[in-house]
């Protein structure tokens, strides 16, 4: 019977469970790895189907049309079809240089064909419309919406509300470039990234943090020398756990590759998370799914410090006789005195007095002759299911013939039940130090970050139009329409799906598309690796129905046509159109 639904294509996760419990009990261990591999494959897909997005900032009924701004704006925005507001609100009294904002927005599906390729963010300065730097990040289609994440810098005054407008539904829209100081270098999780102030090196292995390098003066590296445990030795050596009984040490850094991990890279953050169970220092001989370690690293453009947050998920009843949320070691004596913040904000140079050191908010070092300091900035730090957390890790100048170090305890109690939580969320930061208010003030922005909510548009203020938001081309103006070049590509098939008559279109293979002077720019990436080769659709291979270059060449004002490949961000179904999940049976997935 052929196969005619997307069910009969392939295996339900229960099936594969069952298939896998059965390989297991009549002992056909490699069936039941590949079964599991299989399993993972599953979810991974699920995930990306059914995972629900954050709450969005602004509702989609409060958006609007760009045809009803006042004819300034109007004119400015030209191209884009619809908007929405937010407002951005200073409320810690404090003025705030660039400081990254990530905010959750939603759009009706049918509204935007790729929100990573036509979103724009601009804000409202004396009644013109300024545009801001944004990356769009974690785009997902759902039944009737589309929704992603929005990241920006924003610049407040104190007690100041800002309102900034998100323009969308540009089919002529090109993927934007925006000129930052941040560079990414390497592929996968094992990433060198740097901006103006430092560069960050990731373990090759398993994307803990290795190396810190400051960028001024004689450029301070940061690094832990010697053998590790046996593993690779780096700055950053949390999360772990000791075992009951002080058998064992469970380590993240023990993992020979993150068990799961995703990597968002842009102009404005490289976001690196991984996650999974420590592993032990015989893996796989011990391999418990006790405690579950989720980590996750954000640089960003502009500025001197990053962030790291992290999940600790206890999954069953366990005795931990330790457990470290935070441990940073740099090896020699690169600082002169120890840094620390209490609960009131407070930073201070010196030891940690007795009666603070479970009380802590900030640890780090500082070089008081040549200016360097790394202080870690403690924002959030709290379990659910747990007594309250020790805020532990005061920092020790000399560490057993290493340096410096600090180690935050984090455990109440010895017994952790299952279904606790901790969470925390940190800032490093790589700075000219100056004095302890510096510190201080830094800590009190990134407690307090700017607000955002939904918004309105300005009433009384004179519009105003300063330049235009389109680049050559995303106005309707192209020499060459891109709405023809879009059909024509619809021309163009993956026939190695024999039956499903879908194109590169509806598969959401085609990243941007950009004329200039007759020259036809497609850029397209494979839906996975295992297919790396994009010559197949470019050129044409055996059957392939139409290669994209031939059919772009017959579009009338195309002179050259030119196909660049990309992995960054991966393919996903995410992408497919309404039509591709159509005739790839998605709609029957109930």
């Amino acid at each position: 019977m052929p196969e005619s639904t997307y069910w009969e294509r392939t295996d339900r996760f229960e099936d594969k469970l069952r298939l896998l419990e059965a390989a297991w009990k009549r002992g056909d261990r490699r069936m039941a790895r590949a079964l599991a591999a299989s399993i993972r494959t599953t979810a991974i897909q699920q995930a990306q189907e059914e995972d629900a997005p954050d709450a969005p900032l602004t509702p989609v009924t409060s958006h609007g049309n760009t045809s009803d701004l006042p004819a300034p704006w109007r004119d400015w925005a030209r191209g884009w079809r619809r908007f929405c507001v937010f407002h951005l609100d200073e409320t810690a009294g404090v003025p705030r240089p660039p400081e990254p904002v990530d905010v959750a927005l939603r759009v009706s599906l049918n509204e935007a064909a790729d929100l990573t390729r036509e979103m724009r963010l601009a804000r409202v300065d004396n009644g013109a419309l300024i545009e801001v730097p944004c990356q769009v990040h974690g785009e997902v289609a759902r039944r009737d919406y589309r929704a992603c994440r929005l990241l920006f810098m924003a610049v407040s005054a104190a007690h100041t509300r800002s309102t900034w407008l998100v323009f969308y539904g540009n089919p002529d829209a090109e993927l934007p470039e925006y000129p930052t100081d941040l560079r990414v270098s390497g592929e996968g999780f094992a990433l060198d990234i740097e901006n103006d102030f430092f560069r960050a090196s990731l373990s090759r292995q398993m994307g803990q943090l290795e190396r810190l390098t400051f960028k001024r003066e004689h450029g301070l590296e940061l690094f832990a020398g010697g053998e590790g445990h046996g593993e690779p030795p780096g700055i950053d050596w949390a999360h772990d756990y000791v075992t009951s009984g002080n058998f064992q040490k469970m380590r993240i850094t023990l993992w020979e590759t993150p068990p799961d991990y995703e990597v968002i890279r842009g102009p404005l953050a490289t976001i690196v998370r991984r996650w999974g169970f420590p592993h032990s220092p015989v893996h796989p001989l011990f391999a418990p799914a006790r405690v579950h370690f989720d980590v996750e690293y954000r640089f960003y453009a502009g500025l001197p410090w990053f962030h790291k947050t992290g999940r600790i998920d206890v999954i069953k009843d366990v005795e931990a006789d330790a457990l470290r949320d935070d441990e940073w070691v740099f090896s020699g004596q690169s600082f002169t005195d120890p840094i620390w913040i209490g609960p009131d904000g407070k930073a201070h140079l010196g030891e940690v007095p007795k009666d603070m050191a479970e009380k802590l908010w900030g640890v780090g070092f500082v070089n008081r002759a040549a200016g360097d300091a790394f202080v870690a900035l403690f924002l959030e730090h709290r379990g659910e299911g747990l007594p309250e957390l020790r805020h532990t890790g005061a920092p020790l100048m000399f560490y057993r013939w290493h340096g410096h170090v600090w180690s935050r305890y984090p455990l109440p109690v010895k017994q952790a039940p299952a279904g606790a939580v901790l969470h925390q969320r940190n800032a490093y930061a790589a700075l000219h130090y100056r004095d302890e208010a510096q510190v201080e003030a830094i800590r009190r922005r990134l407690v307090s970050p700017l607000a955002a909510s939904d918004g309105e548009l300005p009433r009384g203020m004179a519009a105003k139009a300063v330049g235009s938001l389109a680049r050559p081309g995303e106005a309707g103006d192209s020499a060459v329409p891109k709405a023809a070049l879009w059909e024509a590509l619809r021309d163009c098939k993956d026939e190695q799906l024999y039956k499903a008559d879908v194109s590169v279109v509806d598969l959401g293979l085609v990243r941007d598309l950009r004329v200039r002077n007759g020259v036809v720019t497609v850029v397209m990436q494979m839906p996975h690796r295992g297919r790396p080769r994009i010559g197949y659709f470019e050129f044409g291979s055996g059957g392939n129905s139409v290669p994209v270059r031939q059919r772009l060449m017959r579009v009338a004002g195309v002179r050259h046509v030119v196909v660049e490949q990309v992995w960054d961000p991966a393919w996903s179904s995410n992408r497919l159109t309404a039509e591709g999940r159509r005739k790839l049976g998605l709609e029957d997935r109930a």
